[in-house]
């Protein structure tokens, strides 16, 4: 008799950090911070400068700030590790696509293949006057720009090269035959990038890609382009219609198998051997909390200032329909809080961020994150320590290193060695990688020798394969 019981998803685990110190971005990036499967840096031009129009809040609290460059300290943790990938956001708007091209490509080198690009368009003016604007494009300009960048960067990293293109012959004489390598002559309304490309093909050609994004443009560039996908909203039931739209319109649109690009949560996991130490923990950081650091990050996120109201002020009866509609979907998941004002929104923020907080026992944490793959159909999840940014360091016992600063990497810690084994007694996580020390591609799909885009990825359109002659391939426009 059959069944129509679906098989359980091998659940994809993702960590987030932000490169803020040095020193506890590579004690977070040790081996037992990588069996969760990847680790996601950022890179921005900025900081959180919305809240009272300072960045100073976010100065204070540490809250996102400083932001140091990624690329540097992936390469070098890379060389210190096996099989985990490294995920790496960049923005389309602010930098050249050759420039990034040549960084992506020399990383995914070092790495032996273990890179993945987070795409974003940019979100603060404050980015753009760094960077030389008077303010950022809008938004569905930004995304325009994106498309026709990332098309820059197939072209580049896929068409510029052939596969055999490096020959290394001593015998002859020839490192690279020259007939192998061509321009790509790209004129857009944006780019104007004649090529070729400066490096020669890495072990994934093009990195694995990553989006985050729930607008109208934002899914349509996802739909497309993302293999896998960030999202964040406090209860399943929110984010799964976007996630559905997303995989039909790969399907339909794109022509992709939806289940072949994997979506992750944003999730805050706070693990005890008893639910009690759980909640004691939990306590026990909410009293190192920062409040403005967690309203710089809240100003960062939706570019609303909360400076502006009073301090006992209902955020749900402001005049503005864009704070009251933010807040009423963190009042909706958190209906016993009678009150919503600047401070309480600051408390929900400063641990957890725009995601749920999962307190408990390693079973009871699993059981909330089997709800989310089998409510929103996610793959997997995307565990951040938020409260690590938004520190009130006045109350630290230490002067550096506070007391609450045990969540990273603590809590990565007890993801390892609480978590994982529940899930794997599940079913929902493997042993180990499917090509230990492969590329981020072939374990992030469990496919040895998927190094480079899946054949129906937009991407590997634009692939010049191996022994075909250059006026059979052509570059795509």
């Amino acid at each position: 008799m059959g069944s129509d019981t679906k098989p359980k998803k091998s659940i994809v685990l993702n960590v987030f950090v932000m490169t803020l110190d040095i020193s506890p971005l590579v004690y977070g990036g040790t081996p037992t911070t990588s069996r969760g499967g990847s680790t996601k840096y950022r890179t921005e031009w900025r900081g959180y400068d919305v809240y009272r129009n300072s960045l100073d809040p976010a100065k204070i609290s540490g809250a996102q700030w400083p932001v140091n460059e990624p690329f540097s300290v992936v390469a070098a943790m890379a060389a210190a590790t096996e099989s985990i990938g490294f995920g790496v956001t960049a923005s389309t708007t602010y930098e050249q696509p050759y420039h990034l091209a040549r960084r992506l490509s020399i990383v995914d080198h070092l790495s032996k293949g273990r890179l993945g690009w987070n795409i974003v368009t940019g979100c603060l003016d404050s980015a753009a006057r760094n960077m030389g604007f008077t303010e950022q494009p809008k938004h569905d300009d930004r995304y325009a720009q994106a498309e026709e960048y990332v098309k820059v960067i197939y072209k580049l990293r896929e068409s510029s090269w052939r596969d055999d293109a490096v020959k290394l012959d001593r015998k002859s004489g020839i490192y690279i035959q020259p007939s192998l390598v061509r321009p790509i002559n790209h004129k857009g309304k944006f780019f104007t990038v004649p090529g070729p490309h400066i490096c020669q093909p890495s072990p994934q050609r093009t990195p694995l890609v990553l989006q985050a994004g729930t607008s109208r443009a934002g899914k349509q560039f996802a739909a497309q382009h993302a293999e896998a996908i960030f999202v964040s909203a406090h209860a399943p039931e929110v984010c799964a219609k976007s996630i559905a739209e997303v995989r039909e319109l790969a399907k339909t649109k794109f022509g992709r198998d939806p289940t072949n690009i994997k979506v992750l949560a944003l999730v805050l996991p706070i693990l005890g051997r008893t639910e009690e130490e759980a909640r004691a923990k939990l306590a026990d950081y909410r009293q190192y909390a920062s409040h403005d650091g967690a309203l710089a990050l809240f100003g960062g996120w939706t570019g609303v200032d909360l400076d502006q109201y009073g301090d006992e002020e209902e955020l749900r009866q402001v005049e503005s329909n864009a704070v009251q509609s933010i807040v009423e979907g963190y009042a909706r998941f958190s209906p016993g809080t009678a009150k919503w004002n600047k401070h309480m929104m600051a408390e929900h923020v400063a641990i957890g961020g725009n995601g749920p907080i999962f307190v408990g026992t390693p079973s009871q944490v699993a059981d909330g994150l089997e709800a989310w793959v089998t409510e929103a159909d996610v793959d997997g999840f995307n565990f951040v320590s938020w409260f690590a940014h938004t520190l009130d360091y006045s109350l630290s016992p230490t002067p550096r290193i506070p007391k609450a600063y045990a969540l990273f990497p603590q809590s990565f810690k007890d993801i390892a060695e609480l978590l994982i084994p529940e899930l794997r007694s599940r079913g929902l996580f493997w042993d180990d990688y499917a090509v230990p020390g492969g590329t981020y591609r072939e374990n992030f799909y469990q496919k040895p020798g998927q190094t480079g885009p899946l054949d129906e990825h937009v991407a590997s359109s634009y692939r010049w394969r191996a022994n075909v002659p250059p006026e059979e391939h052509i570059v795509q426009d």
